[in-house]
C-alpha cells in the first residue's frame, strides 16, 4: 500500500501531524560554536569489525540456506529491531551526550530549543508529518566536528539525521526515533573552484542557485535544477533532477566524489578527482540518493558545464494534456537536442496566473515549455523542427518569451509552482505533492488517466512536471480538517503510483522515498532486492542510527 491511511497513522506511535497555514519561523544558531576535541572511548564493534562479522554472516547464509537476510538478526538488535538511547534520556536537559557536545562545541552548537526542534522535524512541504521531533539540532562547522558528533551518538546510540534546504517532500528528514538532526547551515562554502578541469569542491549547504551565482565569471555553471531552495547535500541525498534533465541527466551523473562521515565517525573519501575512474567499487553512486541512511555527506566534488552562447525559452499550447504529452514523446525521438521540456495542465497555468509569477497573463489551457540552448543556428533550427511536431500534435500558439528577462521570468514560475500553489491556498488547506516516472512511451497514458482522476476528486489540483524524462508530478490541494477528503486524495495518489509500476514505471523520480513510499519501494523492488539495501546499511551502519526509518526499515 503507498501510505498508511491516516487513521492507521493515529493508532500507531508516529500520528500525523495537521500542517498550519503559516510556515514556523526560522531561527538560526549563534556563531559561538567553539570547535573542540572530543575523547571517546572506542566501542567494540568499530567498522572494519562490522565488515568482518556481515562477511561472516554472508557465509552463514550460504552454508546454512537462509534466503531472507532479516532472519539474520545481529547480535545488538532484538526481535523488534534496532535499539536506540531511550527518549526520556535523549529528551533531559542534562542528558550526558549532549552535555559531552557541548562542552567540546560549545553552548549554541547544540539547540533543544522547542521551534528548532519543530523546524527540524516538520516540514509544510511534506505530503507525511509525524508527531515525534529530534531531541535536539547540531550546527557542524567542518567534517571533523561532524566525525566528533557521530562518535558521541554512535556511544550513546543516538539516531542522526542530515538537514540541509528542508525542502524535500517525503518526510525525507523526519525523526521517527528522535535523535540528533545535523544541520549543516555553517557548511555553506564553495571550497574550490577548478576551472580548467570544470568542476567545484562545496559544502553539503551551499543552495545550487547560490552557486551558479558565484561561478558564472568561470564560463561554468552546475546544470542540475530542483527546486529554487534545495541545497547541494539535499540534492545528493535524494539523487535529484530537474528542468535540465532531459539534457544534462541527473544528480548522478554530475558528483565526481564525496567525503563522508559513516556511523561510528570514520571519514572516507569515495574516490579521486578524475571524470572517470574504474578503481573499485562505485562507492560514490553508492551515497547519492541514499538519503543520508548510509553516511553523512560533508563535501561534495561536482562536474561542470560550459554556459551556452545562446538561450531561448517557447510557450505552446493545446487542448488536451495527451496531445501535449504525445508531442512531447515525438520530439525525444526524433532526437531534437531540446535543453528542456516541461508540461503544465490548465490548472497550473491558472496558479501562476493568480500568483501573478509573471508580468503576463496567460492561456489556461494545457502548455509546453521549450528551452533551447547552444549555438544561434543550432537553435534556430531545434526550434523549427520543434514547431512542426507540435502542430502535427494540434498545437495553438507557439510563442518567445519577449526579452530574456522574461524568459527568466517564465522559467522561475515553473520552478516556483509548488510555491505558488501555496501561496494561494485558504486557511487550513495542504498540497500533497508527488512525483512517479514511466516509460516515455506511457507517458500520454498515465498523464492523460492521472488527471481525469484528479479532475474527478472536484479539489484543486493539477499535473505537471519534467516530461522529456518521463517524470511528472501531481500536485492537489485539500481540506486537510476532512478524513474523507484526505482519503480521496491518497486513494487518487495511490492510483497513479501503483499504474506507474505496473507500466514498468518508478514510484518515485526525484523526491525519494522518504517515510512515505517505503511500500511502494518494495513493490517495485521485490523483497529480495530490499534485502540486499539492508545488507549494505547493516554493514556500514550496524546499528541503524543514520537517518533511520527512511527508505526501508530494518525488518521486512
Amino acid at each position: 500500500m503507498f501510505r498508511q491511511p491516516a487513521a492507521r497513522l493515529r493508532q500507531s506511535t508516529l500520528p500525523l501531524i495537521r500542517r498550519g497555514s503559516s510556515r514556523p519561523r526560522t531561527t538560526g544558531p549563534s556563531e559561538s560554536i567553539k570547535p573542540g576535541p572530543v575523547h571517546v572511548q572506542k566501542a567494540f564493534w568499530t567498522t572494519g569489525r562490522v565488515l568482518l562479522f556481515s562477511a561472516f554472516t554472508g557465509t552463514a547464509t550460504y552454508l546454512y540456506g537462509i534466503n531472507d537476510a532479516s532472519k539474520l538478526q545481529l547480535p545488538w538488535m532484538k526481535s523488534t529491531g534496532p535499539q536506540y538511547a531511550p527518549k526520556k534520556d535523549m529528551e533531559k536537559a542534562d542528558y550526558q551526550a549532549i552535555k559531552e557536545l557541548r562542552a567540546a562545541f560549545g553552548e549554541d552548537a547544540i539547540s533543544t530549543d522547542d521551534e528548532d526542534l519543530h523546524r527540524h522535524g516538520y516540514s509544510e512541504w511534506s505530503s507525511i508529518n509525524i508527531d515525534q521531533l529530534p531531541v535536539a539540532v547540531a550546527y557542524p562547522k567542518s567534517t571533523e566536528e561532524v566525525s566528533q558528533l557521530a562518535q558521541v551518538c554512535h556511544k550513546y546510540k543516538i539516531p542522526m539525521i542530515p538537514y540541509s534546504g528542508g525542502s524535500s517532500l517525503e518526510a525525507n528528514f523526519s525523526a521517527p526515533f528522535g535523535g540528533m538532526s545535523i544541520d549543516f547551515a555553517f557548511m555553506d562554502q564553495v571550497l574550490a573552484l577548478h576551472a580548467d578541469d570544470m568542476d567545484v569542491v562545496v559544502q553539503p549547504s551551499v543552495p545550487w542557485m547560490s552557486l551558479n551565482d558565484q561561478i558564472k565569471d568561470s564560463g561554468l555553471f552546475f546544470p542540475v535544477d530542483p527546486g529554487p531552495s534545495a541545497r547541494i547535500g539535499g540534492m545528493v541525498g535524494t539523487s535529484c533532477s530537474g528542468t535540465n534533465a532531459v539534457r544534462y541527466g541527473t544528480m548522478k551523473e554530475w558528483v565526481i566524489n564525496l567525503t563522508v562521515v559513516l556511523a561510528d565517525g570514520t571519514v572516507i573519501k569515495t574516490r579521486k578527482r578524475p571524470r572517470k575512474s574504474s578503481a573499485g567499487y562505485n562507492l560514490t553512486n553508492l551515497f547519492v540518493g541514499s538519503e543520508g541512511t548510509l553516511g553523512i555527506v560533508t563535501e561534495i566534488t561536482l562536474k561542470l558545464a560550459v554556459i551556452p552562447p545562446e538561450t531561448s525559452v517557447a510557450v505552446v499550447t493545446f487542448p488536451t494534456i495527451r496531445d501535449a504529452a504525445a508531442a512531447a514523446s515525438k520530439v525525444l525521438r526524433a532526437g531534437i537536442p531540446v535543453a528542456a521540456m516541461e508540461i503544465m495542465d490548465d490548472v497550473q497555468m491558472g496558479v501562476i496566473n493568480k500568483a501573478r509569477s509573471t508580468h503576463r497573463k496567460w492561456k489556461e489551457v494545457p502548455t509546453m515549455f521549450f528551452k533551447f540552448s547552444g549555438t544561434k543556428a543550432g537553435v534556430r533550427e531545434n526550434i523549427q523542427l520543434v514547431k512542426d511536431i507540435s502542430k502535427q500534435h494540434k498545437s495553438g500558439d507557439f510563442e518567445f518569451a519577449r526579452t530574456a528577462e522574461e524568459g527568466k521570468q517564465l522559467w522561475s514560475a515553473r520552478k516556483e509552482s509548488l510555491w505558488s500553489m501555496m501561496a494561494i491556498r485558504r486557511e487550513g488547506d495542504e498540497v500533497w505533492s508527488t512525483d512517479v516516472a514511466v516509460p516515455i512511451s506511457r507517458l500520454p497514458d498515465i498523464i492523460e488517466i492521472s488527471k481525469k482522476e484528479m479532475d474527478d476528486l472536484g479539489l484543486f489540483a493539477s499535473i505537471l512536471g519534467h516530461i522529456g524524462d518521463g517524470n511528472f508530478h501531481e500536485s492537489i490541494m485539500y481540506n486537510g480538517k476532512d478524513p474523507k477528503e484526505r482519503a480521496a486524495v491518497e486513494k487518487c495518489v495511490h492510483d497513479m503510483v501503483e499504474r506507474a509500476l505496473e507500466m514498468e514505471g518508478t514510484c518515485t523520480g526525484e523526491h525519494g522515498i522518504g517515510l512515505g513510499k517505503k511500500a511502494s519501494l518494495q513493490k517495485e523492488l521485490g523483497l529480495d532486492t530490499i534485502n540486499v539495501m539492508r545488507s549494505i546499511k547493516s554493514a556500514l551502519d550496524p546499528y541503524w542510527l543514520m537517518n533511520p526509518g527512511k527508505i526501508m526499515d530494518a525488518k521486512a
